[in-house]
C-alpha cells in the first residue's frame, strides 16, 4: 500500500497573543488595545506565513476574535486563500481584546471553562463576527481543549463544522508542574492522532454512526510519544518553538554583518520522520501538524533564544516539510481538507497505532500505543512488554467541564492504569503501582516480567494488530526460562489478548508457576479517589465471591475461574480477565490506604512448549 503522509499547517493571527502582553510589554501597563503589540502580533503571522508559501506548503488561517476586529488581518487571509489556498478558519483561542473583555467582564480564555450558557454565548459571538467579515461560516475551528457539550452545540448550529483542534495531548499535571503550578489546562488521556469523538467525551473516539460528533478531531501539536509521556510535552513537538523551550538544538550565531546562521535542530527532523514512519502501523497513513500563534516569535525573544533564532527556527522547519513534499513524501492539506481526506479513509473501529522509540536520549526505550473506541493503552517494552497507561474509552464517561459542572478545569479521560501518576512497577518500599505485568516463578524464586526488557514487532491480519516481543531468558538457580510474550489487539472487541509462550527449560522437571496480574486504580492526577465504590469479584459457574473496597487488604481466589473482575462505578467501567491455561487459579486482592489499588489476577503452571493465555476486557456499567 501507498504511504501517505499528511501535514496540517494551522496559523492563528492573534491579535493579542496569549501571554505576549506581558512578554511584549516592556514594562508598560496592561494595553490589550496597544498599537505596537497589534502590529508586532500581525507582522510575526505574515513572517509565517511566508515561511510556509515559500516553501509551496498551504496553510490553515484560524482567525481569533480579535483578529476579526482587524481589517488587515482580514484582508490577509482572503488574500491568501485566494493565491495560496490557504483555509479561513475560526479559532476559539485568542478571546481577549477589548471588544471581549467589555461584553464578558472576564480574564478567562479558555473556552471550555466557561458556564455552557456563555459558552454558547461565546461561540455565536465569534461565528456571528465571522460570517460578517466574510460572508460565510468556517468550516473548520478549535481551541486547546473543546469539551463535547461545546462541539455538540457547535455542530448544531453551525453543521458546516466539520474539523476541529480538540485536545492537546497529555497536556495535564506534568504540563502544569513545569509551569509552577500555573497554567491550570488538565487534559491527559486523549488520542495523540485524529480521531473522530463521540458525542459523549471528547477524548474517546465514537464506535458507529450513532456515537459520532460530526467532526473530526486534531491534536493541538504532534508530541513525542516517549518524551511527552515522560516529562513536559512542551518541550516535545514538532513546533519548532517547543524543540528551542527543550533545549533540544545546536544554536547558531551572529556573523560580522549582523546575520544569524549556523543553527541546527536534527531531533525535530527525526520527530517528524519518526511521525512518517508511524504509517507502516497504520495501513499507510501518518499525520503531522504544526499549530502556531504570533506570540512564539515576539522581538524580544523567548526561553533564552533570540528572536532570530526564532524566526530561523520555523523557516528552517518549513523548508524540511517543504523538502519532503517536493520528493514526494508529504502532502499539505487545509483541515477541512484532511477531514474529508481521513473519513473516506477510516472507519470507526480502525485503530491508531505507534511503535515509538527514544530520540532523545541514546536509550533502546520502546512503547507502543493504541488507540480505539474502547482503549487507549500503552506498551513498554523497557518493562517486558507491560502495560503501563490504560484508559477505559468503552466507558463513553459522560464529563462535563467548566464552571458550574463537578470540573472546571479538570478535562483528562480517567485511567485505570498510569504508570507516571500512580507509580507503575518501580515503587516505594511498600505498596503497588498499577501496573499490567506478570511473574514468573521457579523453586521459591520469583522474577517480574517488568525487570525483562525486550524489543516489539507490529504485525496485523484480520482485524487483529500483534505485538510480538523478543524472548527474554529469565534464569533461576533451578532452571532458566526462555519465555517470548505476544500481545493482540482485537479491533471492535475491547479486549487485549496477551499470550505467554514457554519456548525451552533447562530443566523440564522444573515446577514453574506464571502469575497473571492487574494492579489497577482510577483517577486523573497522582493523587487518590475514593475507592469504597469499587467492587471485586471472582467467579466459576454460578459460584461468586463479590467484596466491597474497605481498604482492608482482603483477598479471594478460586480455581478453574472463569472472570475476575472490578466495577468502578464513578467511572461507570467494569474491568476484568479470562485465562485458558494449566491449573489456572483466579484471584483478587483488596489494598489499603497506603496502596489504594486493587488487583486481579490468574496464576497457572506452565511448562515448556506450552502457552498460558488471559484476555484483558473493558465495557460501561452503568
Amino acid at each position: 500500500m501507498e504511504e501517505k503522509f499528511i501535514l496540517n499547517i494551522i496559523h492563528r493571527p492573534e491579535m493579542v497573543p496569549e501571554y505576549a502582553e506581558k512578554v511584549t510589554g516592556h514594562g508598560k501597563g496592561e494595553d490589550l488595545g496597544r498599537k505596537a503589540l497589534l502590529t508586532e502580533s500581525l507582522d510575526i503571522f505574515k513572517l509565517q506565513q511566508e515561511a510556509a508559501h515559500r516553501n509551496g506548503l498551504k496553510t490553515t488561517i484560524q482567525m481569533t476574535y480579535a483578529s476579526l476586529f482587524n481589517d488587515e488581518a482580514v484582508e490577509l487571509a482572503k488574500e491568501h486563500h485566494a493565491v495560496y489556498g490557504d483555509e479561513i478558519a475560526l479559532t476559539l483561542l485568542g478571546l481577549p481584546c477589548k471588544q471581549f473583555r467589555e461584553k464578558y467582564k472576564t480574564k478567562d480564555f479558555c473556552i471550555w471553562m466557561f458556564d455552557m450558557e456563555t459558552k454558547r454565548s461565546i461561540v455565536d459571538d465569534v461565528f456571528g463576527k465571522f460570517y460578517e467579515r466574510f460572508g460565510f461560516y468556517p468550516e473548520s475551528t478549535g481551541s486547546y481543549y473543546m469539551d463535547a457539550e461545546l462541539t455538540n452545540y457547535i455542530k448544531s448550529k453551525y453543521p458546516m463544522v466539520k474539523c476541529a483542534v480538540a485536545t492537546c495531548w497529555e497536556e495535564g499535571p506534568k504540563a502544569y508542574h513545569t509551569c509552577n503550578n500555573s497554567w491550570y489546562t488538565f487534559m491527559d488521556g486523549g488520542p495523540w492522532a485524529p480521531w473522530i469523538p463521540s458525542k459523549v467525551n471528547t477524548h474517546a473516539p465514537a464506535a458507529n454512526e450513532a456515537e459520532d460528533s460530526g467532526i473530526v478531531a486534531i491534536p493541538h501539536l504532534s508530541r513525542d510519544l516517549i518524551a511527552c509521556y515522560d516529562g513536559n510535552g512542551s518541550n516535545f513537538g514538532t513546533h519548532p518553538q517547543n524543540v528551542l523551550r527543550g533545549m533540544l538544538y545546536t544554536p547558531g550565531q551572529f556573523g560580522p554583518d549582523g546575520t544569524y546562521s549556523g543553527q541546527t535542530y536534527p531531533y525535530l527532523y527525526n520527530l517528524i520522520d519518526q511521525f512518517r514512519y508511524q504509517a507502516k502501523f497504520n495501513n499507510g497513513y501518518a499525520y503531522n501538524m504544526m499549530f502556531v500563534g504570533p506570540g512564539w516569535m515576539n522581538k524580544m525573544g523567548r526561553w533564552e533564544a533570540p528572536y532570530e533564532l526564532l524566526k530561523a527556527s520555523y523557516d528552517d522547519g518549513c523548508a524540511y516539510y517543504g523538502q519532503l513534499k517536493k520528493e514526494g513524501r508529504l502532502t499539505d492539506m487545509t483541515m477541512s481538507e484532511f477531514a474529508d481526506f481521513y473519513r473516506a479513509r477510516k472507519h470507526y473501529t480502525e485503530p491508531e497505532c505507534a511503535l515509538w522509540r527514544d530520540l532523545i536520549y541514546g536509550s533502546d526505550k520502546q512503547l507502543f500505543w493504541y488507540c480505539d473506541p474502547y482503549m487507549r493503552a500503552c506498551v513498554n517494552m523497557d518493562q517486558g512488554g507491560a502495560i503501563v497507561d490504560l484508559r477505559p474509552y468503552a466507558a463513553k464517561l459522560e464529563w462535563p467541564v467548566g464552571i458550574g459542572t463537578p470540573h472546571v478545569q479538570e478535562c483528562g479521560y480517567p485511567f485505570l492504569i498510569q504508570e507516571k501518576y500512580r507509580a507503575g512497577y518501580f515503587t516505594h518500599y511498600a505498596g503497588e503501582g498499577t501496573v499490567r505485568s506478570a511473574k514468573l516463578c521457579c523453586d521459591g524464586e520469583e522474577v517480574d516480567l517488568c525487570l525483562c526488557r525486550t524489543k516489539a514487532h507490529f504485525s496485523e491480519e484480520d482485524g487483529v494488530r500483534t505485538l510480538t516481543l523478543d524472548p527474554v531468558d529469565i534464569v533461576f538457580a533451578a532452571a532458566t526460562v526462555k519465555l517470548q510474550t505476544v500481545l493482540r489487539f482485537e479491533e471492535g472487541s475491547g479486549a487485549i489478548r496477551i499470550e505467554r509462550h514457554i519456548l525451552s527449560v533447562s530443566d523440564p522437571e522444573a515446577k514453574i508457576t506464571l502469575n497473571e496480574y492487574m494492579v489497577a486504580c482510577y483517577g486523573t492526577t497522582e493523587y487518590p479517589e475514593d475507592m469504597t465504590p469499587v467492587r471485586l469479584n471472582v467467579k466459576r459457574g454460578g459460584e461468586e465471591h463479590p467484596l466491597q473496597y474497605a481498604y482492608r487488604c482482603r483477598e479471594a481466589e478460586l480455581d478453574g475461574a472463569d472472570e475476575v473482575s472490578a466495577v468502578i462505578p464513578p467511572i461507570k467501567t467494569r474491568v476484568w480477565m479470562e485465562a485458558e491455561g494449566r491449573g489456572k487459579r483466579g484471584y483478587y486482592r483488596e489494598g489499603y490506604a497506603f496502596s489504594p489499588m486493587f488487583t486481579l489476577g490468574y496464576t497457572g503452571e506452565v511448562k515448556e512448549k506450552e502457552v498460558f493465555t488471559t484476555w484483558l476486557r473493558l465495557a460501561r456499567e452503568d
